[in-house]
Formats: C-alpha cells, structure tokens, sequence
C-alpha cells in the first residue's frame, strides 16, 4: 500500500509533460500556419520538412501545413523563364509562314474554280463565246433602235443576220472543201511523188527500199489500229453532238443578253456586297467597252489577213485558197499562235500540191501580212483600249489551251485584257475614295458616301451586260 501513491504520482507527472508537449506542438502548429510560404518554421532545421508537411498532410489529414513548400538551398542556379515560342520564331519566317497558308487558301480556291469550270466547261465556253458575239452584234441593235424599231424587233433582226451570217460563212468553207477535194487528193498525190524523188535525190542517202518500208509500216499501223480509229469515229461523233449543244447555247444566250443585257447587270449587282458594289458598278462599263473594242478590232484585223494571204494564195494558184483564208480568219481570234498555225497550214498545203517555190513564195507572204497586221493593224485599230504584253498573251494562250483547248485559246486573251481593265479601275477607284476621305478628315465634314469613282457622275452599267 505504500507503493502506490508513489506510482500514482509518476503517472501524473508524465501526462503533465505529454500536456505542456501537445500544447507546445499546437502552439508551433498555429505559428507555421501564419507564417510566410516557404520559410521553415522555427526549431526546425532547413532541408528538413517541417511538421505537418509529411505523407500525412499530403494526404490531408493534418490541415493547413499541407500547402507549404520549402524553399530551394542557395546553392541551386537560377532558372530563367522560357519565352513566347511565337517570339521566339524569326520575324521573316512569321511573314512567310504568314503569306504561305493564304497562298494555299488562294490555290485550294482556284483548284475548285478550275474543277467546277471544267465540269461545266460546254456552258462556260457557251456563254463566252455568247458574250463575245454580243460585244459584236450590240451596236447594231443599238443603230436599229435609234431609227424607231423597238428593242424586241431591233434584237431579232440583228441575231437572225448575225447567224445567217455565220452559217453562210461555215457551209461556204465546207462547199469549197468538198467542191476542190478530188483536185487536191490528186495533186496531193503528185506532191508525194515528187517528195519521194525529192528524199532519193537527197544528200541524206534515203533509198527506195526505206521509203517503201515506212509506207508499209504505216498500212500496218493503219490496219492494227482500226479499233482505235472507229473509237476515235465515234468520239468526234460525241464531240459534234457537244459542239451543236454549245452552239445552241450560245445563240440563246446571245439572244437574251441583247435583248435584256441591262436587267442582267442589274441582277449580277444585286449578288455583290453592298461595300463592293460602287467599284464594280464602275469596273462594268468600263470592261464592257474594252472587250468591245477587242472583239471588234480582231474581227477587222482578221478580215484583213484573211483577204490579203486567201488573194496570195490563189494569185499563186495553190488549191483551196477561199477555205484557206477562211481558216486564216478564224485563227486570227487566237493571237500570235492562231496566225502561226493557219500561215503554217498553208505553207504545207502549198508544199504538197505546187512544190517547194511556190511553198517558199506562200511563207513570203503569210509573213509579210503579218508583220503588217502586229505593226500597223493592230496598233492602229486596237489601240490603247487593249493593252496586254506580248508575253502575257503566249503564256495567256498556252494556259487557256492546256485548260480548255481551242475554246479556251480563244477566250484567254479577252478575258485577260478584261481583268487588266477592271484592276486598274479598282486600284485607281480605292485611292481616289482614300484621298477623298482624307481630304474630309482634314476639312471637319463626314466622308463622302461610297459611288462615284473614278469619272464622277455616278455608276455606269454597261449596256448589255
């Protein structure tokens, strides 16, 4: 019995230093939750996580110490912070990265254009070549309606001569074809004969027996190939069905663009933004007239090669000399290649049927025509209303040949003296509106309202487009 109160006192006395302990720690506890982020707390060494800063408290069991973070020792190198990575890019690759994706925007836009038109391709030539016959027959209707006939009589008239015209033209060329293709079979014959004696005599050694198995290895070619030739038939069969559609096509819309080209316009203006609208108001007549005046100006500088090499070629008695200089004409259309392709027809024609002088005394003349048509004609009668270079109309020609074929040969160069038009007007029209814009900043008055342009008076419509 005397052992036991001196037990009790032992025991008192440890859970009154565990009590003074557990009072120290919540004190110590309290102090590191008001103290700055990332100090040790004090009493506890630096690299060492302080209380409450364990597994423990990370897992939340221990309160507010969990979001303590030690700071780094001295000795730890300073890190400095990473930049923008579009600041880090040079400048010149952000302006071609810049260019470059609205270039493919560009390509991927003119690749679909490209597709679609060539879907469609019979309707877009179609009405081209209905756009170009108007530009050429408008003043005509434009004369009938000054002397009092109503604008439905003045387009019929005009239309039924236009086409009456044309296909007098196209059945002449084909009566002449046939009315003279026994004399050139013929002479076409003779002119193969004389080539022949011509390769014999020749310092390039050629016998008899070459020339004998060339024309042989043709026959063979020939009567291998007799598949392919009726599927060839058969194709120009299909291409004629397309070439009668397209012409149809174009008489129609040449019909109504002459007799409501203005209302056409309209509608088409109706389609731009509002914003646009006054510049392309503006750029119409304008690109009007310039494809007026091309069509025009072809047409006579065409007419001219055409009688001048067509009374070459019959004073030097060469056969088919009317269907030739028909050809001549209708290749004129096509610039610098279409007089190639026609002056060169001849010259072969002219080799075959009279022999090598009178095919030299045929090119004579074929280039002395046209270094008067590319020196005086053209420059006389086109003038300045058609003003593209000589290297723009090749690579014009070419591209629209390799995407459209003669259809687009034909059409390029127009369409390119068009664009040229209405992008000067454009460019000029948005600087005169900036200057007007400017000058009323400058004088205190509200910018003048968009119209106008470039040759005041409002905005003009063509007039048949």
């Amino acid at each position: 019995m005397s052992r036991v109160p001196g037990w009790l006192g032992r025991l008192g006395a440890g859970l009154s230093r565990m009590g003074q302990r557990f009072e120290e720690r919540r004190a110590q506890a309290e102090a590191e939750a008001d103290g700055p982020v990332g100090v040790p707390p004090a009493g506890v060494p630096s690299g060492k996580p302080a209380a409450g800063t364990g597994p423990a408290d990370a897992a939340g069991t221990d309160g507010p110490a969990r979001d303590i973070v030690p700071a780094p020792p001295a000795y730890a190198p300073a890190v400095a912070a990473r930049p923008d990575p579009a600041a880090a890019v040079p400048w010149g690759v952000r302006v071609a990265a810049e260019a470059g994706w609205r270039l493919l925007v560009l390509a991927g836009t003119l690749w679909v254009v490209m597709k679609v038109i060539s879907t469609v391709q019979l309707v877009v030539l179609a009405f081209v070549a209905a756009l170009l016959i108007t530009a050429l027959l408008q003043p005509t209707v434009s004369r009938l309606r000054g002397i009092g006939l109503p604008r439905g009589l003045a387009t019929v008239v005009t239309a039924i001569l236009g086409f009456v015209v044309m296909g007098l033209v196209g059945w002449f060329v084909v009566w002449q074809v046939m009315d003279n293709l026994g004399n050139v079979s013929a002479r076409v014959r003779d002119g193969i004969e004389e080539l022949k004696r011509w390769a014999l005599d020749s310092p390039f050694h050629v016998t008899e027996s070459q020339i004998n198995d060339i024309a042989e290895n043709l026959s063979a070619t020939i009567g291998t190939n007799t598949e392919e030739i009726t599927s060839a038939g058969l194709t120009g069969v299909t291409v004629m069905v397309e070439v009668m559609t397209g012409i149809l096509l174009a008489m129609f819309s040449t019909l109504f663009l002459l007799y409501d080209g203005k209302k056409v316009w309209q509608w088409f203006l109706r389609l731009v933004p509002a914003q646009a609208r006054p510049g392309v108001a503006g750029a119409g007549p304008r690109a009007w007239r310039t494809l007026t005046a091309y069509v025009r100006g072809t047409v006579v500088v065409a007419l001219i090669d055409a009688v001048f090499i067509g009374l070459g070629i019959y004073f030097l008695d060469v056969p088919l000399a009317v269907p030739l200089g028909v050809f001549v004409f209708l290749f004129s259309f096509i610039p610098l290649v279409g007089a190639v392709i026609s002056g060169a027809l001849a010259v072969v024609v002219a080799l075959v049927t009279n022999g090598v002088f009178t095919a030299l005394m045929v090119l004579v003349v074929v280039l002395a025509v046209q270094q008067i048509e590319g020196h005086v004609l053209q420059p006389f009668i086109l003038g300045r209303a058609v003003r593209v270079h000589p290297l723009a109309v090749v690579l014009t020609v070419s591209a629209g040949g390799l995407v459209a074929g003669l259809g687009g040969a034909v059409v390029a160069v127009p369409l390119v003296a068009v664009t040229n038009t209405v992008v000067g007007y454009l460019r000029a029209y948005s600087e005169e509106q900036a200057l007007r814009r400017l000058a009323a900043t400058h004088v205190g008055m509200p910018p003048p309202p968009p119209g106008g342009g470039v040759g005041a008076g409002g905005p003009e419509r063509p007039e048949t487009a």
